[in-house]
This record gives structure tokens, sequence and C-alpha cells, in this order.
């Protein structure tokens, strides 16, 4: 999707700056042309070298090129790119792109460019929180830029989101939408799936866990995908392979470390898809070392309650359209209907252990629809592929009813 695309990558003074080698780097990979345009104060952060090497063209900073008068035709640059990406946008190089001052080659592009432009601004949270850089934020909104920022919520780290630039892959993801198509009923969506099992460790090398292979989560991030939604994918172990380029896949193996990763996407996220075989239970006590089997002793494990990740964002839900998934072997219909009931859930999808080629393991699954209202649809055994196309159909259904 990026291949052959010519993007002018801007470079200005914050820390986050070294990022901008991985997004070369990433954007290099997915084949497209990029000419690094820096500003003074970006490389105390991060050396030209390192950004031209990584490119395959010099990185620009002044605009005379030597003392032979050549220049950096900024006007040409700005004709040159398919998209402008600024990344990272310190606060101070939003502050004069939103009041349009022009003291460096940076500016002048930005000025001159005649293509898309999208911001990824990073700073610390105090400045980015202060009025004048929200008020920036949102001139430069409606000039018709595109201000990328990071995911919000609670960082593992424990720190808060905004201000952070957003990482390389969220941005490599951003342009790779931007240059799809326009008219998909997602567009400008955002989404979080989870997908696969989760395994909860006994000692090093044992764990407890389950049968899911993740095919059908995966196949429902690859339709949210297809229909415009800018999606993340937070897998457990999985042998399944994302399709689409645009998914940013997140890897976790526990299910507190899905929790983590789900509840940092969850707040800007529009539609939630928790499709993952979460585990219920871990052991209470983790050995450090494998356990040794002794004659005539058999071990026991104490084990205790995980965090139902469902539950808990279906508690904090403000605006998310949230799917939950219910397998189960009896009483079905009214199992599903309390769990949509009783974790908020908008939508979810029943299907049973009963019906021959649904569940773990198979390429096909049978499912029933359940929504807020009680009603259902219930469709015949379809390939998981298919199964994605009827469940992403019912939630364009429903979002723009």
């Amino acid at each position: 999707m990026l291949r052959g695309k010519k993007i002018l990558l801007g470079v200005s003074g914050s820390i986050a700056a070294y990022k901008s080698a991985i997004l070369t780097r990433l954007l290099v990979k997915k084949g497209a042309e990029v000419q690094v345009v820096m500003t003074a104060s970006a490389s105390t952060f991060i050396t030209p070298l390192t950004l031209s090497t990584l490119s395959k063209r010099p990185a620009l900073q002044e605009f005379v090129k030597d003392a032979t008068g050549q220049w950096n035709n900024h006007v040409d640059l700005g004709l040159w790119a398919d998209v402008m990406l600024i990344a990272p946008a310190s606060a101070n190089t939003l502050a004069k792109m939103a009041h349009g001052l022009c003291d460096n080659l940076l500016l002048a592009c930005y000025l001159s460019a005649r293509c898309p432009v999208l911001v990824a601004p990073a700073m610390d949270l105090d400045m980015y929180q202060h009025p004048s850089t929200l008020s920036n934020i949102r001139t430069l909104q409606s000039y018709g830029n595109q201000v990328i920022e990071a995911e919000h919520g609670e960082l593992a780290s424990g720190l808060v989101g905004q201000g952070r630039m957003a990482e390389p892959e969220h941005l490599v993801a951003a342009l790779e939408r931007h240059f799809s198509t326009k008219n998909l009923p997602l567009t400008g969506k955002k989404a979080l799936v989870t997908a696969g099992p989760t395994y909860e460790a006994i000692d090093p090398v044992r764990f407890i866990g389950n049968h899911s292979t993740g095919k059908m989560g995966f196949a429902i991030a690859e339709e949210l995908s297809r229909q415009g939604a800018l999606v993340t994918l937070v897998s457990g172990p999985s042998s399944q392979r994302v399709n689409e380029n645009a998914i940013v896949r997140k890897a976790v193996t526990s299910a507190e470390e899905m929790y983590q990763a789900s509840q940092a996407e969850f707040e800007s996220c529009d539609i939630v898809v928790l499709a993952a075989a979460v585990a219920d239970y871990k052991p209470k006590h983790v050995a450090d070392k494998k356990i040794k089997k002794e004659a005539g002793v058999i071990p026991s494990i104490e084990l205790e309650k995980t965090t139902d990740i469902a539950s808990s964002l279906g508690k904090i839900k403000t605006k998310q359209f949230i799917v939950g998934f219910a397998l189960e072997t009896d009483h079905e219909k009214e199992n599903a209907e309390g769990k949509l009931k009783n974790k908020n859930f908008d939508l979810i999808v029943l299907n049973s252990l009963q019906d021959a080629g649904a569940g773990f393991g198979y390429d096909t699954n049978k499912i029933t629809l359940i929504d807020a209202q009680l009603q259902a649809k219930s469709f015949p055994l379809k390939s998981k592929k298919e199964v994605a196309q009827d469940i992403v159909h019912e939630i364009i259904q429903k979002l723009s009813s």
C-alpha cells in the first residue's frame, strides 16, 4: 500500500525524535520513498547521518546546500510529496505551524505542501495540556491536517499517554489507511480485537491454557480493516498471521497482559470485539523452578480468578460498541443473553460446542448474533472468513442505525 509513495518526513526537536529512525526504517521496508527534513534542534536528539543512512537520501536541515549557492527548494519538496508526516511535532513546531511562522526548512516545506499533512505531537503532559497547545492542535485540524495522537489510557509504566508520540507502527498504519479507499463504511473508526488463548504459568515450563487458535478473532480483525477501521489486534499465543498490513498486532501471553494491553487501547476505540478465549483461573503461586515429579506425591495447584477483561471494559464503556462471545454447551441462548446484559455488551456472538464444525480448531463456525434488545439472528455453518463478514456487517448496521 505504501510502495512507491513519496513521504516527506519532518522531524522536530523532541526527545521522541529517536523514534523517527524506527519510523523511517519501517516506511522504507514498506517500499516508500522517504525524504527527511529536520529542524536544527532535532539534530541534538538524532543525527542526520542516521536518518540519511536509513532513508537512503540526505536528511535536509538548511535552505542552502553549500557555498556555491545551491539550495534545498522547499517548493519542489512540497510538490514532490504524496503526503507530509511531521513526527515528532514539538509544541514549538505545532505553534509555528498553527500561526504560519516560517523560520526553518521544515516549516517552509509545510507551508508549500499541496499534499495532505499528518502530524504526531510529542511533548510532556503539562505542555500538551496547556490551553495554547490544545488550541494550536484544534487550529491545525481546522486547516485539514490530521493529528495522530498516542493511544490514551494507562500504560504498563503507569504514565498517561497524552503528549506521548504515537508509536511508529501506529503511524505507518495511519499512512496505509490514508492511502486506502476513502469511502469504506468504517473509515475513521478505531477498533480493538482480542484473539487467541491465554497461557497462565504454573512453573517456567508448564501452563494452564485452552485449545483456541485465534482464527475467528484474526478473521474479524482483518474484515474490520478491510472495511476501513484502524485495527489493533491483541493476541494471545497463536500461529495465525495477519494478512492486512494496516493491522497493529500486540502479542501477549497471560490474561493480565491481555487486560493491560486492551485497557490501554480501549478509551480511544469506537469498536471492541472480545474474541479471545481468556482463562478464567490462574495458579495463585507460580513456581520459579520446574516442579519435579516425586514418587507417590501428587502436587496440588491453588487457583485464583483472572481479571474479567470483558466485564472490566464494559464497566468503563462510554462511546464504544462492544461485541462479546459466548461459547456454550447447554442453556445456550439463556447463558448468552445473561452475559450480554451483565457485561454491558452491545452484541454477543453465540456458538455452541454441540454444533459440528464449530468451536476451537475448525476453519468453520456456526453462530447466532444477539443484540441489546435480545433480537437474535442465526446463521448456517460457514467459513470463519464468512462468519467474520457477517459479524462486521452487523456491527456496521448497528452503528449506522
